[in-house]
């Protein structure tokens, strides 16, 4: 299989910089048929570190946070660093925390393209990685998050005791797992706490960019009111199935990469510097209750966001 130089050196950066890989550590690639050239990219990198390195290719997953095979999820366990690039996202997934639990190391890359790796691996992660943390290190002093936006959000989200995570792009400690590419600090809003508007204005996982903004009306933690176009009835459409913990207010992050770029893959589109992004449904992962097999982001531009009365972010730009 051909791949490019250039992909071939954002696989060699996620690999040595990012999972920080040892000499004698066992990786473990699981990919599914469309991302099947990224996989291989990342295999190639490995193999040339001069590791023992697997390449899984599973059938493609129907919803994001769908499990893999359980052979799969025991495989997991049994190495040192797992990275997933697949079309749907395996980070919400019991297998993924379980094989975090006993300390691998994992990186997801759900929806990934070549263009995605090569501009955003080499962002300079050490500077994301400062950014991120601070912003985490704020967020765990703050009781109350709120966020306005010119498209007309205006939403107030309760967080007060909540661990924030920080996707730093660094995953090379025991049990650290995330996003690549990444930049984003994020966490789950109390549940059943959480009031007002949220409108997305810039792209909708597993919906694509939005033409017209989603309005979601957002009543003590839940999504109620879904209205707007065709995007609105798609996110409608992927709820349905799910119930109500399917409409939990489940996350709400601040993009910390300054090479990533609005493309409609939620992968990049959340990691954007500028925006921050809200997200329904599964939040067991960042400390939450509820365990759903699917996690919805959507991204809102623009937004002037309060940590309690401090401004730390006006229309997109941080004051911080």
């Amino acid at each position: 299989m051909d791949i490019s130089s250039e992909l071939y050196s954002a696989s060699l950066i996620a690999v040595r910089d990012c999972m920080g890989v040892q000499p004698g550590e066992r990786i473990l690639i699981v990919t599914d048929e469309p991302l099947r050239t990224i996989g291989y990219a990342l295999w190639k990198a490995a193999k040339d570190l001069g590791n023992e390195v697997l390449l899984v290719e599973i059938l493609p997953r129907k919803t994001n946070g769908e499990e893999p095979p359980k052979e799969v999820a025991e495989l997991m366990k049994m190495v040192d660093v797992v990275l997933c690039p697949t079309s749907k996202s395996l980070t919400h997934t019991d297998s993924r925390r379980a094989a975090s639990e006993v300390g691998v190391r994992i990186a997801t890359l759900p929806g990934v393209t070549e263009e995605i790796m090569i501009r955003c691996m080499n962002a300079d992660y050490n500077k994301i990685a400062e950014r991120t943390f601070r912003l985490c290190e704020e967020l765990e002093k703050t009781s109350a998050v709120r966020v306005k936006a010119p498209a007309g959000a205006d939403v107030l989200l309760p967080i007060k005791g909540r661990k924030a995570h920080a996707s730093s792009g660094l995953f090379r400690e025991k049990g650290l797992w995330g996003n690549l590419p990444t930049g984003e600090a994020y966490l789950a809003p109390l549940e059943g706490q959480s009031q007002g508007i949220v409108v997305v204005d810039g792209s909708m996982a597993s919906v694509g960019m939005v033409r017209e903004p989603i309005r979601i009306t957002i009543k003590d933690g839940y999504a109620t009111d879904i209205t707007g176009g065709g995007e609105a009835k798609r996110l409608i459409e992927l709820l349905e199935p799910l119930g109500k913990d399917g409409r939990t207010v489940a996350e709400f992050g601040i993009g910390t990469n300054d090479k990533a770029i609005l493309t409609g893959l939620i992968l990049e589109d959340e990691k954007v510097m500028g925006t921050i992004h809200i997200a329904f449904g599964d939040n067991k992962s960042m400390g939450g209750t509820v365990r759903v097999a699917s996690h919805l982001d959507g991204l809102v531009k623009e937004p002037t966001v309060w940590f309690d009365e401090r401004k730390i972010m006006e229309g997109g730009k941080f004051l911080i």
